[in-house]
């Protein structure tokens, strides 16, 4: 039986390679300006657009991925056969995950045959689109279902997300800092790094002074904790500062030999929380804090 691979849109996974490689993914959706956007990972609204709005005082929300939205995706590819292994954005972070396993019980309930996995990434951005690569390789590798899905299980807190966010005022208004701390570290022009724990929650980590600290920061992190860099392909995900997401990249291939680095934009949902001028870099490690 054919092994149908499904996401979410907070994977922010290139599109490019969503469509190469026949994935199926399910849109998260962000409020803006008075719109109601769908997240296609850039298609049709793009992220500068976003961004832009973001950086003229433009304050976006996020809403999660709906039962309906899951059910429709589930029995469509169950009534075309197929086997399917869905890898979500954590649990600890949005009811997206909880979502698709209503969804998936409510389809069993109907195809007493359908086999449907879902997982909890425990991670998000790219985090989870690290995963999703992960599964997709195996797929074309011919492994059947259940190999990868425990390979993904048992891989899953082994992804680091080492993240430098650039202002702290979305932190602030997402409730991770104090008013206070936001004021005094943008004044002082501090970069908090972030990373998601065990749980898939993210926590703050320490903090640096001035983005070119952070960016050699981001690249330490990989040289220090990443397992097997030669088989590695290393991800970067940046909010609309590409420029520094090259820099980090080629910090990266100048210190490490890695097999290779993928950048992609931040989409529109994990944006809303991190801001313009998140960077971070995602990579297996040896363990999570």
């Amino acid at each position: 039986m054919k092994i149908k691979l499904i996401t979410d849109s907070a994977s922010d996974l290139p599109l490019e390679f969503v469509k190469d490689n026949d994935i199926d993914f399910v849109p998260l959706g962000v409020n803006i300006d008075g719109n109601f956007i769908l997240d296609d990972l850039g298609e049709n609204f793009k992220m500068d657009e976003f961004y832009s709005l973001i950086r003229q005082g433009k304050m976006p929300s996020t809403s999660q991925a709906n039962v309906f939205a899951f059910e429709e995706i589930f029995e469509k590819y169950v009534k075309e056969g197929y086997k399917i292994i869905y890898i979500g954005l954590s649990s600890a972070l949005s009811g997206t995950f909880n979502s698709s396993v209503i969804a998936r019980n409510s389809v069993l309930e109907k195809y007493n045959d359908a086999d449907i996995s879902v997982i909890d990434s425990k991670s998000v951005s790219l985090g989870e689109g690290l995963l999703v690569y992960k599964a997709c390789e195996l797929i074309n590798k011919g492994l059947d279902k259940e190999e990868i899905v425990k390979f993904i299980e048992n891989i899953k807190e082994k992804v680091i997300h080492s993240i430098v966010v650039d202002d702290l005022a979305h932190l602030k208004r997402g409730g991770r800092i104090s008013g206070a701390t936001a004021t005094v570290g943008s004044i002082l022009n501090i970069k908090p790094t972030l990373t998601l724990d065990n749980e898939g929650k993210v926590v703050v980590k320490s903090k640096i002074k001035g983005k070119k600290k952070a960016i050699k920061y981001l690249a330490s992190e990989i040289k220090d904790n990443a397992i097997d860099l030669e088989n590695q392909t290393i991800f970067i995900c940046h909010a609309d500062c590409l420029t520094e997401a090259e820099e980090l990249k080629n910090i990266i291939l100048e210190e490490s030999t890695v097999k290779d680095v993928i950048i992609n934009s931040i989409g529109v949902v994990i944006g809303t929380h991190g801001g313009p001028g998140t960077l971070a870099a995602v990579f297996i490690g040896k363990e999570r804090i």
